[in-house]
């Protein structure tokens, strides 16, 4: 031990140059630390919403993070005196040596820049589905929803996706420039059913459900014009007529928040069938075979 603190000592000594840096560079770090938390607290006591203030920790982060890079690399470099030269070289080495990192580098700027989605938006990337609950330099974190898991419910697990498949894959995002998706229930009637009836029936019952939310998504498709060549011409509830092998399907086709897809399925579903036992006329149907047998002549 002896030994190891007197080759320290040594190294110091015949290194005053290095040994200022060293120093300089600890006094930078600690004090962007020191900076970074006062702020943060400052932050804290004067915001009360938890999701700003998560932005706000965030971009402090990244804020004194560069700052750190930017004083830290000028005492380790100070014979260069462009700073453009000093970024070019920088870059120049990552780019040979960290291809991936740097792709998700420039995922991140594009994240923050385009924003095609932020904290609290519901989205799909390849293949994993999930609200998005944390950004990265490197990566983003998504709570899973669907997988296993049916009605686009959550299922528990945090995935981590690099940055990088903003550029390589393609991108749904459920919540952002409109807060709704169109869902469908099928329901499928013998063809002896008064089918007529049972259509005017599910569609009252398709209103009563989303009575207030047509108005909402007419609004937010409005917006949403703005920047996108979007057009809809209804967005009422609909039951659509359909014939299949076993009997009538009536397609009943509404708007909804996605986040509510699962309890106002049920409760759409618990009403139909209640109806549907209200009425000798109307009936489900299921897979069957019918077999005619002529007679005997």
């Amino acid at each position: 031990m002896e030994n190891f603190t007197s080759s320290i000592q040594e190294f110091f000594l015949s290194s005053p140059e290095l040994t200022k840096q060293i120093l300089l560079s600890l006094v930078v770090i600690i004090s962007l630390w020191i900076m970074r938390h006062i702020t943060i607290r400052i932050v804290n006591r004067n915001i009360s919403e938890t999701k700003i203030q998560y932005k706000w920790r965030k971009n402090l982060t990244y804020l004194f993070v560069f700052i750190g890079v930017l004083i830290v690399g000028r005492i380790w470099f100070e014979g260069l005196q462009s700073l453009a030269t000093f970024f070019g070289l920088l870059t120049a080495g990552l780019a040979i040596a960290l291809k991936d990192p740097i792709s998700d580098i420039a995922g991140w700027i594009f994240i923050l820049w385009r924003q095609p989605f932020e904290v609290g938006d519901r989205i799909e990337v390849d293949g994993i589905k999930g609200d998005v609950i944390d950004t990265r330099l490197f990566k983003f974190s998504l709570l899973e929803i669907g997988n296993w898991v049916g009605a686009d419910q959550s299922t528990g697990r945090i995935m981590h996706v690099p940055n990088h498949k903003v550029f390589s894959d393609s991108l749904a995002n459920y919540t952002s420039d409109f807060k709704f998706v169109w869902n469908e229930l099928q329901v499928l009637l013998t063809f002896e059913s008064d089918w007529k009836k049972a259509k005017a029936l599910f569609q009252e019952i398709a209103e009563n459900h989303v009575q207030d939310f047509p108005a909402q998504a007419e609004q937010q498709v409005g917006e949403a014009q703005m920047s996108y060549l979007i057009y809809y011409q209804h967005l009422t509830p609909i039951v659509y007529t359909d014939v299949q092998d076993s009997g009538v399907c009536l397609t009943i086709r509404h708007p909804l928040n996605p986040r509510k897809r699962r309890g106002i399925s049920e409760a759409i579903w618990e009403d139909l069938l209640q109806k549907i036992e209200q009425h000798d006329d109307i009936e489900l149907a299921y897979p069957t075979m019918r077999i005619y047998q002529q007679p005997n002549r």
